[in-house]
């Protein structure tokens, strides 16, 4: 693949890709302080994107969301880009997922306000999902909504139609969906806020190209609720650090083929495999790369940064439940390294006795310093 064709941020991630847990990215050593045992380490890389280096952040973020999730039912509620608009993603993500969200969010917000339906405060975490099975241009959003919502005087607000597994008419969603994306959308084309395509159609065709998309039929659609806060977590983690494919999918590197597995929905779920040039391979892994600082989860409502430590608590309040107080940082990632590694995370894998503990480390791009180590341990460093 031409390397000058790629964006600086896609170049940057596929080198950290490359080089995570390699002597590139420098490494430590520990002891254990029982048998002796030496333990070389290289550093990962900490990449968003990279399918190895995701597992401590999920594991912390699954304990976040537990710990500010309520005891009431929660919807799953999808938000889908028609596939008109992928060469507008393609060349501008930042600006187009932003829309995406502020679309989702508008039309729950909306209708949640609506004391037809609801007449209250509600909440939404949303998880930005771009690729489809085979690696294509599919953005969507998965969006999680709780039963209900937080009214003026401090009370929780079920929804009015007395129905469980309904939350709002997806006839409703869609409309209000389409139309305020399509607002915003025109608005940023006219404030020439876009980077358009070449294809993209001007004049007659433009219009004609705009009608379309009003008159297509978006797709947004709402899921029967989850039971519990643990059902919705874990489907959540399903998407929240999960990237365009795992390491575990990827079945052979031959030459220049990549081959992969999928599951063809359209037939039934059936796992099939897919075998792709790794130019074309590393250019649809590519088209699922963030721009750098954008945020692909994001918490509304009640539960957003801004407001969430007192806002739950109230909502905690007026469902009768326990309050307790939201988990630091530090407290998430203790935890959460106690449920990866158990009580004994350093516990050392030879003797089963002692703990392993760190001797020395080392920068990026450089040797292991000179401790007076055997050799045989510097050169494995060095290779």
């Amino acid at each position: 693949m031409d390397k000058q064709r790629l964006l600086s941020y896609h170049r940057r991630t596929l080198s950290a890709l490359e080089h995570c847990r390699t002597a590139a990215l420098g490494g430590h050593i520990d002891a254990c302080d029982h048998c002796g045992l030496l333990k070389i380490s290289y550093n990962s890389c900490r990449n968003r994107h990279c399918p190895k280096c995701q597992g401590l952040n999920k594991e912390m973020w699954i304990i976040q969301q537990q710990d500010m999730l309520l005891a009431v039912a929660s919807f799953h509620v999808v938000f889908t880009l028609p596939h008109e608009l992928n060469d507008l993603c393609l060349h501008n993500p930042k600006l187009m997922y932003g829309l995406l969200f502020k679309a989702a969010w508008h039309t729950i917000n909306t209708l949640a306000k609506d004391p037809k339906w609801l007449g209250a405060k509600t909440a939404a975490t949303m998880v930005l999902h771009t690729w489809s099975q085979t690696m294509s241009l599919h953005p969507h959003l998965h969006c999680i909504v709780p039963n209900g919502g937080l009214t003026k005087d401090g009370k929780w607000q079920f929804p009015k139609r007395g129905n469980a597994n309904f939350l709002f008419p997806v006839v409703a969603m869609k409309k209000l969906y389409k139309g305020y994306f399509m607002a915003l959308l025109k608005r940023a084309i006219q404030q020439q806020l876009l980077n358009l395509p070449s294809s993209f159609p001007i004049g007659k065709n433009y219009k004609t190209w705009k009608d379309a998309l009003y008159h297509k039929d978006w797709v947004v659609y709402s899921k029967k609720p989850f039971t519990g806060v643990k059902h919705v977590v874990n489907y959540l983690a399903r998407y929240s650090h999960r990237v365009a494919i795992t390491n575990h999918r990827i079945k052979a590197i031959e030459g220049n083929k990549v081959s992969f597995q999928y599951k063809d929905y359209k037939d039934g779920a059936k796992k099939k495999r897919m075998t792709l040039d790794a130019t074309e391979f590393i250019r649809r892994f590519c088209l699922h790369i963030l721009p750098s600082g954008f945020r692909k989860v994001r918490q509304y409502g009640y539960s957003s940064n801004a407001c969430k430590a007192k806002s739950i608590q109230l909502a905690r309040l007026a469902l009768g439940q326990k309050l307790k107080t939201l988990l630091k940082r530090k407290e998430r990632k203790a935890l959460a390294l106690k449920r990866l590694f158990g009580e004994k995370a350093h516990r050392c894998p030879c003797c089963k006795k002692g703990m392993l503990v760190l001797l020395y480390s080392w920068q990026n791009n450089k040797d292991p310093p000179n401790t007076g180590l055997p050799l045989w341990i510097i050169s494995i460093n060095k290779k």
